[in-house]
């Protein structure tokens, strides 16, 4: 005799309506709360698509009551019966017209007591949460982000399979070339005493394909960086990683503008015009202080390092004849809004980002008042207000240092901050920008040496090749970086196809020769046999995710992330393992506890 299937259900809690009344179903899911009013028991069933109320009365049958009497929260049940218009309407709930008359109900598992209540919005620390993942996941929030990331990657292949993309896998063991953050290393048990690296991106690889080619490659891919850890960063992160032939910087931007336009339409129903504004790093630099400006808000810098640079103050004629600048913010009504206490934590603030300081200019009713006032004359103190275009009620907040970099990371950050005091960052407003042309390299105060800005396969803007081996500090890249509202969502460039070029990068970087083919030879060998013009872009997924969803921070569309010591609460790695399984692969640990 054939055993008969186990059967649990129909349908999911969330997606029943009024068009179901009548209907026979079968629903599971967790318990997310049990009211017993006597003769009428009442239970919130939930499951990824929502919540659905079973009901139970004097009609149900003794044993169905009695055990729905008995569940508690986050009890596994399985129930049938017939889908009934509710008498008390919940309107808050998209299921809030039906409940299910109960006629079977099983408990399928039991659960004890969750360390927190399982809740859309919850104040429980990020540790304990962490720890507890697979019940912080089964949050509706939480369940709705991881949602939203795989429409997000399923849109990226529909959209890319529609444009002649291949996806292609590439390794995970790779060599480690390292050439800006850590690698991860992996030993060898075959190869004793040497490493793979998993791999930071899968750059190296997505070039060998065009060379090979294959024209247009994508990928879904994990990557991994050594790195210290923010908000939007994490030791392993997911990228949606491009790369075409036969293009140049306005082909990849075209392509990747579509895909922005479809992904925000078909996921969102938000439209974004086309095309994307874009500005050149120096720009971004000047008016705002940062690479990835958020759009979404005014308060541009201004320099007065000009106004100022024979001024009575030290600190800011000292910053100028030091070779630095001296800069501001205006923030419009910031002299009613933000009294002097709260003046004091924007100067704490910028000292952060390694500002000695903060002056400022108060212009109230009342009048003007200042920190730095009465080192200054009349007139350099109106020429100040001019060039801030300040008002009665308006702020000024000013950065001097020798350092222009102290002044544009600050300043940068602290329009950021004062936007958000003033409650000008509104998540469902989208501000894209492309940030082009960075520069090619960047000084390396650690190794003393310029170092690629990007990697050591970007290509230097046409008219900038002759400034690689003579003047590194203005050189130009053909790179791009995508920004919204203030977060990097990808970056790429066009690549190197051109050896005496490439060789020109290493020599630049300074690499021997002979370090150079240690290091890269198989991509300078693969060159020798015809690369065509190639180019590229990655997305981080995650912060794209991120933005999409609301979060504030990408753990919240990670399934299962990691801290900020690279630590994972939930299993407690990185651990340490058996002796037995270092000596398989030749690794002594030191400095080991006995």
């Amino acid at each position: 005799m054939a055993k008969e299937k186990k059967f649990y259900r129909t349908h999911y809690c969330g997606i029943l309506r009024k068009e179901q009344i009548g209907e026979t179903v079968s629903v599971c899911g967790w318990v997310q709360r049990m009211r017993n009013l006597g003769g009428l028991v009442f239970i919130d069933l939930r499951d990824r698509t929502g919540i659905l109320q079973l009901a139970f009365d004097e009609n149900t049958q003794r044993s169905v009551f009695e055990l729905a009497c008995s569940v508690r929260s986050e009890f596994v049940l399985s129930a049938s019966g017939v889908v009934r218009e509710r008498a008390s309407k919940n309107p808050e709930l998209p299921t809030g017209d039906v409940e299910l008359e109960v006629s079977q109900l099983s408990l399928l598992a039991k659960s004890e007591t969750p360390p927190f209540e399982i809740l859309e919005d919850t104040d429980v620390n990020d540790t304990l949460r962490l720890k507890y993942r697979y019940l912080d996941l089964r949050r509706p929030n939480l369940q709705r982000a991881l949602r939203l990331r795989h429409q997000v990657s399923k849109a990226a292949r529909d959209y890319f399979d529609s444009r002649g993309f291949y996806e292609i896998e590439t390794p995970m063991l790779t060599k480690s070339t390292p050439e800006g953050a850590r690698d991860y290393l992996v030993p060898s048990r075959v190869h004793p005493g040497k490493f793979y690296a998993l791999p930071q991106s899968p750059q190296q690889y997505k070039q060998l394909l065009m060379l090979a080619g294959f024209d247009r490659y994508m990928q879904i891919t994990r990557c991994f960086r050594d790195e210290d850890l923010r908000a939007d960063r994490q030791p392993e992160f997911t990228q949606i990683d491009l790369e075409m032939s036969f293009v140049d910087v306005d082909d990849v931007i075209e392509v990747n503008e579509g895909f922005l336009q479809y992904l925000f339409r078909e996921i969102l129903g938000v439209e974004i015009s086309l095309p994307i504004q874009r500005m050149p790093y120096r720009e971004a630099m000047d008016r705002f202080g940062s690479d990835k400006p958020d759009l979404r808000f005014g308060l541009e810098l201004k320099d007065i390092s000009d106004l100022v640079s024979d001024c009575g103050f030290q600190v800011f004629s000292g910053a100028v004849k030091a070779g630095g600048s001296v800069r501001l913010i205006c923030v419009p009504g910031g002299g009613e809004a933000f009294p002097r206490k709260q003046i004091d934590t924007l100067v704490e603030y910028v000292k952060t980002y390694r500002a000695k300081g903060l002056a400022w200019v108060r212009l109230t009713e009342g009048g003007l008042t200042s920190s730095f006032a009465k080192f200054m004359t009349e007139e350099e103190m109106a020429g100040i207000i001019a060039r801030a275009g300040a008002k009665d009620g308006d702020l000024i907040l000013i950065v001097a240092d020798p350092s222009n970099d102290v002044v544009f990371a600050s300043l940068g950050a602290l329009r950021c901050e004062c936007a958000r005091r003033l409650g000008l960052l509104k998540k469902d407003d989208y501000k894209f920008l492309w940030v082009t042309e960075f520069p090619l390299f960047e000084y390396s105060e650690e190794e003393g040496r310029y170092v690629a800005k990007h990697h050591p396969f970007t290509s230097p803007m046409d008219e900038d090749i002759g400034l690689l081996e003579t003047d590194k500090a203005v050189c130009r890249a053909k790179a791009y970086d995508i920004v919204l509202n203030g977060t990097e969502l990808g970056g790429g460039s066009i690549r190197i196809n051109n050896p005496e070029i490439q060789e020109a990068m290493f020599r630049a970087l300074g690499f021997s020769e002979e370090e150079a083919e240690r290091r890269f030879g198989h991509l300078i060998n693969a060159f020798r046999y015809g690369a065509p013009p190639h180019g590229g872009l990655a997305y981080g997924l995650d912060r794209l995710v991120m933005l999409m969803s609301g979060a504030d921070s990408i753990r919240d569309v990670i399934a299962f992330p990691k801290v900020q010591n690279a630590s994972e609460p939930m299993t407690a790695c990185p651990s340490a393992v058996d002796r037995k399984q270092l000596d398989e692969l030749s690794i002594a640990v030191v400095g080991e506890e006995s």
